[in-house]
């Protein structure tokens, strides 16, 4: 009898950066979220790559990783993620989605996602549990904890048998879940400050974002930082539980 096995949906492309420093993403989340005896596996759904349907039930889960497109645009790769995570729902796979994975878990199951009104937000953000989500979940978790964000689209509606679960000032749906398999995170868990730095040096250098707003977000997250290992915990309990 193996130990448990998990694939990572690879929305993105590396940065050099990345990879030079964690083996790309997936080195990222697999830093985070594997543990002893597990296999992980990873399939870049951005090229096209994709679990042949006898494949998706060798795995215990699935994580849909952030991207730079959106959510609700209709790339040949995004309509087929669409399918493949409508496919995990309907036999109840373990689905976690981060950032644009949170969003077009969102619009697999029946919401809607789109540009945020109040525009980009990024930086260490405050998240707010609901009551629910902190009676109902097995690891404790306090009233708000604090997570790093990138992000300028958002989910605009809940699926149907969806529920809010975490709310922040800037962004009404952070989190939500559906039934016991299915939970969107709007925050990135597995950043740390480096990456988030980098990031958004990147995103100066396409222009979009503006110098002035670059510096007032490097500005705000000196002497900051996120609550990781608690996020940790909280996903690998979702994934694993």
């Amino acid at each position: 009898m193996g130990g448990k096995r998990f694939a990572v949906l690879l929305c993105a492309e590396d940065s050099e950066y990345v990879t030079k420093m964690y083996e790309g993403y997936f080195g990222v989340f697999v830093r985070m979220l594997a543990e002893e005896g597990e296999a992980w596996s990873v399939y870049r759904v951005v090229s096209g790559e994709f679990p042949e349907d006898d494949e998706i039930d060798t795995f215990d889960g699935f994580v849909i990783t952030g991207s730079c497109n959106d959510a609700h645009s209709n790339d040949v790769w995004i309509c087929k993620l669409l399918n493949l995570l409508k496919k995990l729902d309907s036999i109840k796979k373990k689905i976690l989605g981060i950032c644009f994975g949170h969003q077009i878990l969102c619009r697999a199951l029946g919401g809607k996602t789109g540009r945020a009104t109040s525009g980009w937000d990024i930086g260490i953000k405050t998240i707010n549990f609901s009551t629910s989500w902190r009676l109902s979940s097995s690891v404790k978790t306090p009233a708000a904890l604090s997570v790093i964000e990138c992000h300028r689209d958002e989910v605009k509606e809940l699926p149907p048998r969806a529920e809010v679960i975490a709310w922040s000032d800037k962004t009404g749906i952070e989190m939500f879940r559906c039934g016991d398999h299915a939970m969107g995170i709007q925050g990135h868990p597995e950043y740390t400050k480096d990456i988030l730095l980098h990031l958004i040096n990147r995103l100066l250098r396409c222009n979009f974002i503006t110098d002035s707003y670059a510096e007032e977000i490097k500005a705000n997250l000196e002497g900051t930082e996120p609550d990781r290992e608690a996020w940790k915990k909280l996903c690998i309990n979702f994934l694993k539980g």
